[in-house]
């Protein structure tokens, strides 16, 4: 995970949420739901975090049927606005 360098702030929430996420198993949208009550679960198996305390965005695809997870953005409300999260 490299958004340290450009936001190193959200370092340690985004290490938190990566060891947390490393150790799920997500069959589903409500399996992520049911840990990240925040999360926004979006079109094309798209899911969005607020990461550390809102400041920033994260936003990944979930390929539920292998238990992968891609890390598509890491950025602002800012910079967030800027992508179509949909198809990022």
């Amino acid at each position: 995970m490299n958004s340290g360098k450009k936001h190193p702030d959200a370092t340690i929430s985004l290490q938190t949420w990566f060891h947390d996420v490393e150790h799920a198993t997500w069959n589903n949208p409500a399996d992520i739901k049911a840990v990240f009550r925040n999360a926004s679960i979006v079109a094309n198996n798209r899911v969005v975090f607020n990461i550390k305390g809102n400041q920033y965005r994260l936003v990944i695809v979930v390929v539920y049927q292998h238990g992968v997870v891609y890390i598509r953005f890491v950025g602002t409300h800012a910079e967030y606005d800027q992508i179509d999260v949909t198809t990022i």
